[in-house]
């Protein structure tokens, strides 16, 4: 019988990252609550919001149905701090001040469970802005792109002419690793379409 892959997420970043991949699957968000715990490590935090969030969908399906549940989630972080998504420009204009000419790290973590077992992966990537002025902060703020953003930016979009360079995976700071993603999957016996058709040749 084969598994039905669910997303538990509704980001339209992850949703086309998956699709690039050629999986099929559905898309169910995962109602969780994303405090961090007092002294908490960023990386422990990380791993147990996509954890959570694949077993609220796990736990939410009926018996006999054949669902094999991928969470993720992602942080900015810069010096030890995680970095939200803006409430407003002011904020938006300190949290890229704090990012301006320096290397932070983008930390993204995903877990795979079929409702029994459950396996993990945590990708981190380091990324250096160039130095940015007060008006590009304010104009990049009015294009709407950095309000849904943690970091209040998004490498995919106008937010990529800040970045002089990335050391790691560009999709996993986009919200889902393309490699990490599809190994972990096939671990749990579903397979991109390449995966499927690699053995034909």
């Amino acid at each position: 019988m084969n598994k039905q892959l669910v997303l538990a997420s509704q980001s339209p970043r992850r949703k086309a990252l998956l699709s690039q991949l050629g999986y099929h699957f559905v898309c169910q968000p995962a109602n969780i609550d994303e405090s961090v715990v007092d002294d908490e490590p960023v990386l422990n935090y990380v791993v147990r919001m996509a954890k959570e969030k694949a077993q609220v969908i796990a736990h939410s399906t009926e018996p006999g149905i054949n669902r094999l549940i991928l969470g993720s989630d992602t942080c900015v972080v810069s010096q030890g701090q995680i970095l939200a998504k803006p409430t407003d420009l002011a904020d938006c204009i300190a949290i890229l001040k704090a990012l301006s000419g320096i290397k932070h790290q983008v930390l993204t973590a995903i877990a795979v469970t079929d409702g029994e077992v459950m396996d993990h992966d945590v990708v981190i990537t380091d990324v250096y802005f160039k130095a940015l002025t007060l008006a590009e902060i304010t104009a990049y703020w009015h294009t709407g792109e950095p309000q849904d953003k943690a970091g209040a930016y998004g490498i995919q979009g106008f937010g990529g002419q800040f970045i002089r360079r990335i050391e790691g995976s560009y999709s996993a700071v986009v919200g889902l690793p393309l490699y990490e993603t599809s190994e972990l999957l096939a671990k749990f016996g579903v397979f991109s379409a390449l995966q499927q058709t690699k053995n034909i040749y």
